[in-house]
């Protein structure tokens, strides 16, 4: 199933191939084993500058460790949230990085979330960690290239991994009533699968519904979170499926203040980590007046979102 567009303010993607200066530090690093050197910004947590890579890039995948954390080691399903800096292997000006932005980015790794030499050359790496990635065509953007990216690209990537939670397969909790017979009822399994939603023969609410199916003790939500989550979402109108992560079974990533759909973002703020919410969004917090992909204009939209872990 595609993903529902429209959702955050800026894609899920690792790429926003936004055009980036160079930094003028002064600190340096030789090239190693190959890779592109680091010029300025080496240690943990600078923004880096690169060095455009010399003679023919490699076929293979290559990973460089710049400095090894003590964290934990990554593995797939990890929720991690890292800064990086991309640049092709030919130029010395980076596509994208996220040092400017002063917000890293979360992805779950070995989700498909971002192209595939992230997802295998992040496996195994330490939290706390620099890693340097040249990355293959084939394992990149390929011949379709990406936004600047060139067909056909090899891309360098400085990455630094700030931090790794593991993700839990459902929300768990104390069951909590679900007696408003006007409402739609929430399964309350809890073995990863797909909670099954049955719906009401009533008109839906005017107002936004952020209700707890499963309550856990765990922390509270704030706006300035990133939350981990499996969803299902439907259209109140006929109970129509138009999304869900349990169907592709890959979980999503919310940075909360990057949503753009209001009663989304409302209904998950306030609520706790583990838990597992039916919000019934209005469509004056959804997407109003205008349609969006198989949701028509001033449609009541359903999620039934189990919060897995926060950033």
């Amino acid at each position: 199933m595609r993903r529902l567009a429209g959702l955050l303010a800026v894609p899920l993607l690792l790429l926003s191939t936004a055009a980036c200066g160079d930094d003028k530090a002064s600190d340096s690093a030789s090239p190693k084993n190959g890779v592109p050197a680091i010029t300025a910004g080496a240690k943990f947590g600078e923004k880096p500058t690169l060095a455009k890579g010399e003679g023919d890039p490699p076929k293979e995948l290559k990973t460089e460790v710049i400095s090894e954390g003590d964290g934990a080691k990554l593995k797939n399903g990890d929720a991690i949230q890292v800064n990086y800096l991309g640049q092709a292997w030919d130029s010395t000006k980076p596509f994208d990085n996220s040092f400017d932005r002063k917000q890293p980015f979360d992805l779950t790794l070995g989700a498909g979330m971002v192209i595939q030499g992230w997802d295998k050359g992040l496996v195994g790496q330490k939290v706390g960690s620099r890693v340097e990635l040249v990355i293959p065509p084939d394992l990149g953007y390929g011949e379709q290239g990406q936004g600047d990216i060139k067909p056909n690209a090899t891309l360098v990537f400085v990455v630094d991994v700030v931090k790794a939670t593991q993700v839990p397969k459902s929300a768990e909790g104390s069951e909590v009533a679900q007696d408003n017979i006007d409402l739609p009822k929430v399964g309350t399994n809890t073995d990863g699968k797909a909670p099954k939603v049955t719906f009401p023969k009533a008109d839906p609410p005017k107002k936004l519904v952020s209700s707890y199916v499963l309550e856990s003790d765990g922390a509270v939500i704030k706006e300035t979170d990133s939350v981990v989550v499996n969803y299902e979402a439907f259209l109140w109108k006929g109970g129509k499926k138009f999304d869900s992560t349990y169907d592709t079974g890959k979980t999503a990533t919310f940075p909360l203040a990057q949503i753009t759909v209001k009663g989304l973002k409302n209904g998950l703020v306030g609520k706790k980590v583990g838990s597992r919410v039916l919000l019934v969004i209005p469509p004056d917090q959804a997407f109003g007046d205008k349609a969006q992909q198989t949701i028509p204009a001033n449609s009541t939209l359903v999620w039934s979102v189990d919060i897995l872990t926060k950033m």
